[in-house]
């Protein structure tokens, strides 16, 4: 995917990434390999209750990502931050090319495209990036 612009919205199971210059986007839905689900912390049991990052998962989101010059990751919860802090150990070029974390809750693609647009416009506006 080449385009000036790419958001991904992700939670730790599945990835959207839109990416997008003019006109429509390419829409590429990515999905976790892991058994791995949401835990539930019972009283007395160690651990923090959650199931680890799939890194296998993130790496094939940065994959995706990386002709994007402009990327914002959206999401709910913690997976949006968990994948920045993923990219800046294991991806650092892409992970300057981040723009901004934003918290999303579960958007369609065309509201995420517009949500995108609406961004980025910002960003190239001030001159941020």
């Amino acid at each position: 995917m080449s385009y000036v612009h790419a958001i991904v919205w992700l939670d730790h199971l599945h990835a959207r990434v839109i990416g997008f210059s003019t006109g429509d986007g390419e829409t590429v839905e990515i999905h976790s390999e892991s058994s791995q689900r949401q835990l539930h912390r019972k009283s007395g049991k160690p651990g923090s209750g959650h199931a680890a990052n799939d890194v296998t998962f993130f790496d094939d989101v940065a994959a995706t990502l990386a002709d994007g010059r402009e990327i914002l990751i959206a999401g709910p919860g913690t997976a949006k931050t968990a994948f920045s802090h993923h990219l800046e150990e294991r991806h650092p070029e892409l992970a300057r090319r981040v723009v901004g974390v934003e918290t999303m809750d579960h958007p369609s693609d065309g509201e995420l495209l517009s949500f995108a647009r609406r961004y980025f416009k910002r960003i190239d506006q001030l001159g941020t990036y």
